[in-house]
């Protein structure tokens, strides 16, 4: 019984490690997350961040309409979770209109959500 309780113990702190493990690599450092249009009508064209050394090139290969989605991989050998973000719209005669950008703590995003005046992430 009390080898059970031994090998019971081992198996929790196994499934604990590879839990923890696998949460991790969903976000932050080196991590993935999921960027989502959930506006009504406005297209996405620029995913942008800056972590305090200068703006990033477009994120985004594709445009993304309204409803879609894109995954993105967040790598910085900084380790810098503190990044600043800003949204590229498609303009009513093309080009690209920028928002204000917003601070977001990218290590804590799994999914960075795009409205038509807000940017939440969870």
């Amino acid at each position: 019984m009390k080898n059970n309780v031994i090998r019971l113990a081992k198996l929790a702190a196994v499934a604990c490690v590879i839990s923890s493990t696998f949460a991790m690599a969903q976000t932050g450092k080196g991590g993935r997350f999921t960027i989502h249009n959930d506006t009504a009508k406005n297209t996405v064209v620029g995913f942008y961040t800056n972590d305090g050394s200068g703006w990033s090139t477009n994120w985004l290969r594709e445009q993304l309409k309204p409803g879609e989605t894109a995954g993105a991989q967040f790598k910085d050998a900084t380790g810098n979770c503190n990044q600043r973000l800003q949204v590229g719209w498609l303009g009513s005669k093309g080009g690209e209109v920028k928002d204000d950008p917003i601070r977001i703590d990218i290590c804590k995003a799994s999914n960075v959500y795009l409205h038509d005046n807000d940017v939440s992430f969870d």
